[in-house]
């Protein structure tokens, strides 16, 4: 954000007045997504936002606190990143449909589209494949249109019809389009090779020494892919590399990809989708990696649930989209800011008005 104008609190009531259309808009779209997963059967779930582990993923940085129990002795906890563990093992006590608007925590994030706390819609469908969830996605983010009266997403200068037929696009196609890059030729089965990639990305990217291979296939999503998705419709972003799987299941007929997919409408990222692992050893092979790199980068790493690894073992086939309901509630309001559509936005910013 730029500008010479410091941000007034959100409690003033000019800058409340401002924000209100957006705030009538957010209510007006959880009503309308309330009554879809009614129609589709689901049950609304609250897990607890206190957690062992709040995810282990490498990237992501969750805040810290401790709970003193009645004999005075401390337990550390996390605020989580995601109802993704809690969520599973409510799958693996036999829920079969289940979604929840959950509050949510991250460290080293703020900008335009990013808050240090937010609402992250999640839903599971038991025994579906994921190709179900996608199309669970597109259907939200129209009924979020639809509630709203909004016509066109926009967001930087680019355009999305959220009612069109979404562009369907594999990740190695997107590579191969947009940045001349033969992705799956630097996976063999399901493992990178930092070296091929290096050299098909050499000019394309910066490439530090120490970069591993999904250093240098984020650098090139981010700079050469993401920027053309969701153009004028939403683009469906599938078949994610296997190094990229995160707790999603390889594909059986091409271990070099995985049942992971992300929806994007004007260049920002919405959702990001499964076919869910119920692998345990693979689940923890892949945290353990996770963390070992997270600790290499960043000095720290995350403990693991050992109580979730025990329900992957006893979860059913299913699939599952984490959406960012904050950034969905933007562009269905025309919002130009995450800020601008959450009712208690962070307090004492630095940041000015545009």
């Amino acid at each position: 954000m730029t500008g010479d104008k410091p941000i007034s609190p959100f409690w003033t009531p000019g800058r409340h007045l401002d924000r209100r259309p957006f705030l009538q808009a957010r209510g007006a779209i959880t009503g309308s997504l309330r009554g879809f997963f009614a129609e589709q059967g689901f049950v609304e779930v609250e897990t607890a936002v206190l957690q062992v582990s709040p995810g282990n993923e490498t990237h992501l940085h969750a805040p810290r606190t401790e709970l003193i129990r009645p004999d005075g002795s401390r337990a550390g906890r996390y605020l989580r990143t995601s109802p993704e563990f809690a969520c599973k093992k409510l799958l693996a006590a036999g829920e079969e449909r289940i979604f929840e608007f959950a509050r949510v925590f991250r460290d080293r994030e703020r900008g335009d589209l990013h808050l240090p706390e937010f609402t992250m819609l999640e839903w599971y469908r038991a025994g579906t494949p994921y190709d179900a969830i996608m199309a669970d996605t597109v259907v939200v983010i129209a009924r979020a249109a639809q509630a709203t009266g909004i016509g066109t997403f926009a967001f930087r200068d680019r355009t999305a019809d959220p009612f069109a037929e979404p562009e369907l696009l594999t990740v190695a196609g997107a590579f191969e389009r947009f940045a001349g890059i033969d992705l799956l030729s630097t996976i063999s089965g399901n493992e990178a090779n930092r070296a091929a990639l290096a050299q098909a990305a050499a000019g394309k990217v910066r490439i530090a020494e120490d970069d591993t291979w999904s250093d240098i296939f984020s650098k090139v999503l981010v700079e050469h892919v993401e920027p053309h998705l969701g153009q004028g419709r939403l683009t469906i972003l599938f078949e994610y590399p296997s190094p990229e799987a995160a707790l999603a299941r390889v594909k059986a007929d091409d271990p070099r990809v995985a049942e992971r997919f992300e929806v994007y409408a004007c260049g920002v990222e919405l959702a990001n989708g499964f076919g869910e692992l119920t692998d345990a050893e693979e689940q923890r092979k892949r945290f353990t990696e996770s963390m070992a790199e997270k600790q290499r980068r960043y000095g720290e790493a995350y403990p693991l649930d050992e109580d979730f690894l025990a329900a992957v073992a006893q979860m059913p086939e299913a699939s599952g989209v984490a959406l960012g309901f904050d950034r969905l509630v933007m562009l269905a309001s025309g919002a130009t800011r995450i800020d601008q559509v959450v009712w208690t936005p962070p307090a004492n910013e630095t940041l000015s008005e545009t």
